[in-house]
């Protein structure tokens, strides 16, 4: 049987669930040992839907460390808000004086011959008092699903239909259907509302990334235009010493000969007077 090192406290995530607002759990870690500090670590199977604070850290011998998980706003419900979400929390027994920066992940392989332990902790989602639809959705059976204020609105319509009694016809019932009318339309309203506000988020940052987009494609332009402005004057610099080396080389073919010639002459004159004094 594996040994416990750590008492949570509570052993399962309990979340208050609101479309569109943060819910936060706060868990305590309990250390009933003497002589061991132990390290944990939390993980989660959907890390970009919850936050951890801390993640990791150690616990003290008859000590005690607690850790909050923060669910992000949730656009949707899940059916039955049924959750499927898991936590783990891995414990070690670590040496006195272990730092959490030297926390990581093998320390908690079970291999390693020290003393391991792991806890699953499930998430369960309970209705927010301020969400009168969600905890009706709760209620009522899977067959008749209808929104809470829907509901509301055909007992009115029935406490009527017996208040005003037979000789008023069918008046109550007109009135239940325009009265789930009005709901329906005031569902459609608020969901548009939802829509319109998506889009508009949806646009804005469309209109950022094309700024974005824009200034670096102006960038990359002026990068080319100064690259090939560059590579004018490369190949004008080029041309100009080629032209350079050719003239030196005409110049000095040209005064070659004439000062062989020159030569030439002083020499044949030395000759001819020491031939004919």
């Amino acid at each position: 049987m594996a040994t416990e090192l750590l008492q949570i406290d509570p052993p399962q995530l309990t979340f208050t669930f609101e479309l569109k607002k943060q819910s936060s759990c706060l868990v305590h870690l309990i250390n009933n040992n003497s002589s061991h500090h132990v390290a944990f670590k939390v993980k989660t199977t959907s890390p970009k839907k919850y936050c951890v604070r801390p993640t990791v850290g150690i616990v003290k011998p008859h000590g005690t460390c607690d850790f909050t998980v923060t669910m992000q706003a949730q656009r949707t419900a899940p059916p039955d808000l049924h959750c499927k979400d898991k936590f783990l929390v891995q414990s070690a027994v670590v040496p006195k004086g272990t730092t959490e920066d030297e926390i990581s992940s093998d320390l908690f392989v079970k291999d390693s011959g020290r003393l391991v332990d792991e806890k699953k902790l499930r998430v369960v989602l309970i209705n927010s008092p301020s969400s009168p639809v969600n905890g009706d959705l709760k209620q009522d059976p899977p067959s008749q699903m209808l929104p809470s204020l829907t509901a509301e609105k055909g007992m009115e319509a029935a406490q009527d239909m017996e208040e005003d009694g037979a000789d008023k016809g069918t008046f109550p019932s007109t009135r239940s259907v325009e009265k789930v009318g009005d709901m329906k339309q005031v569902n459609d309203a608020v969901n548009l509302s939802f829509a319109t506000k998506d889009s508009e988020e949806l646009k804005s940052r469309l209109s950022i990334m094309d700024a974005k987009l824009r200034e670096a494609e102006g960038t990359i332009m002026k990068l080319n235009e100064e690259r090939r402005r560059n590579i004018r004057e490369k190949d004008l610099l080029k041309q100009e010493l080629m032209l350079k080396k050719k003239i030196k080389m005409k110049r000095a073919q040209e005064g070659f000969p004439l000062l062989f010639v020159c030569v030439v002459s002083i020499v044949s004159m030395a000759v001819g007077y020491y031939i004919h004094p």
